[in-house]
């Protein structure tokens, strides 16, 4: 893990994804791309397909996945991690009556790379969460410092081998 260290990731923002539709196989492509590198995280057709099968993610239109789909399987797939796909799809819900997708996928990527670079040592602070902000920034803040408190763990432990 030494090359791509979990400080250093980026993960593409909503207008970085396509919304042109893709297919299965190249969703798993995308996503794979974006996180397998610094987490090892696997991702195959058939967990996606058995999120949209639990009605985690909404299904495909004609066979193809657009960019909302996807960026709510991208967090699926980060959050399975630390979270019960219960607690996921309550998350994804709550999101949905709060949030327009774009907003909460941007917030959520740029939150998960402060709180990576924070655990991990390579960054200084990460901003408050305020008394005022609502009750889904609060959780959602939560599960992102446990993710990132997880995936730093791991990368400690695989340094040591």
């Amino acid at each position: 893990m030494s090359e791509n260290n979990i400080w250093n990731l980026t993960l593409p923002r909503y207008n970085e994804i396509p919304n042109v539709g893709l297919y299965l196989k190249q969703v798993v492509k995308l996503i794979s791309e974006a996180v397998e590198p610094c987490f090892g995280l696997k991702v195959s057709d058939t967990m996606l397909s058995n999120y949209v099968k639990m009605h985690i993610v909404p299904g495909p239109v004609k066979k193809m996945y657009y960019r909302d789909q996807i960026v709510s399987l991208m967090f699926v797939v980060l959050a399975k991690t630390v979270l019960s796909l219960d607690n996921i799809q309550t998350m994804l819900k709550m999101q949905e009556e709060s949030y327009s997708p774009e907003d909460a996928y941007n917030y959520f990527c740029e939150e998960f790379e402060a709180a990576l670079k924070f655990v991990s040592g390579h960054g200084s602070e990460m901003s408050p969460v305020d008394s005022d902000d609502s009750e889904e920034k609060k959780l959602l803040r939560s599960v992102i410092i446990t993710m990132a408190h997880k995936f730093a763990l791991d990368e400690s432990f695989a340094n040591l081998l």
